[in-house]
């Protein structure tokens, strides 16, 4: 019997994805018009927080190795990997690459970076949903 059976259709991974598209779209455009501001300490501050993120997911699928997942479980880890995989990778872009208010890459750099960043925590709430139990 496994331990998580949610008998969801993984709507709250969907969903994640959804939110997180909008919120780095808003967050692009208001980088372009000069509203938000992206500073290399917040940069840096998701890069520390999606490293974190993924030494415990390391550590806690090395810990719980069951055979039988369910379905639910799968999708959502793996749309946490892919948040936690895309917010290292542009965050170091970033951080290389620099920041200017003005332009037109780096608000869209900085837009993909909050997509990634917003999926990570919005797929971490479908995580302890499914983990609970919970059904849509």
């Amino acid at each position: 019997m496994s331990l998580v059976t949610c008998n969801c259709r993984c709507r709250c991974a969907l969903a994640a994805i959804i939110v997180s598209a909008v919120l780095g779209i808003v967050t692009a455009f208001l980088q372009i018009a000069g509203v938000v501001t992206a500073t290399p300490a917040f940069v840096g501050g998701v890069l520390a927080v999606a490293v974190v993120y993924l030494g415990v997911l390391v550590v806690a699928t090395a810990l719980a190795r069951r055979r039988e997942a369910d379905g639910c479980l799968c999708d959502t880890l793996n749309t946490l990997l892919a948040g936690i995989l895309g917010a290292i990778l542009f965050a170091v872009v970033l951080l290389a690459v620099g920041i200017v208010a003005t332009s037109i890459l780096s608000a869209v750099l900085v837009g993909i970076l909050v997509f990634f960043f917003a999926l990570l925590l919005t797929s971490t709430a479908c995580l302890v949903r499914a983990l609970a139990n919970c059904a849509d």
